[in-house]
């Protein structure tokens, strides 16, 4: 049972960072927006990568402690 307070605070932290970097996406510079009388194109590439390396950094200290 000791094992649980600490996933609980793990999975707490993960959540705020998580929080904390959804404020900004679609705001990162090299995120492609175009506007064209009534249509809008959004595609958000930097975060796109940036969400890629963060996951990535992620799964890997999780799948160290497997």
């Amino acid at each position: 049972m000791t094992e649980f307070p600490k996933i609980l605070m793990i999975l707490g932290a993960v959540l705020l960072a998580i929080g904390f970097f959804m404020q900004f996406i679609g705001k990162l510079p090299g995120d492609i927006l175009v506007k064209r009388g009534n249509f809008t194109f959004f595609f958000p590439v930097v975060t796109c990568i940036v969400i890629s390396i963060l996951l990535t950094i992620i799964f890997s200290i999780f799948g160290r402690f497997k």
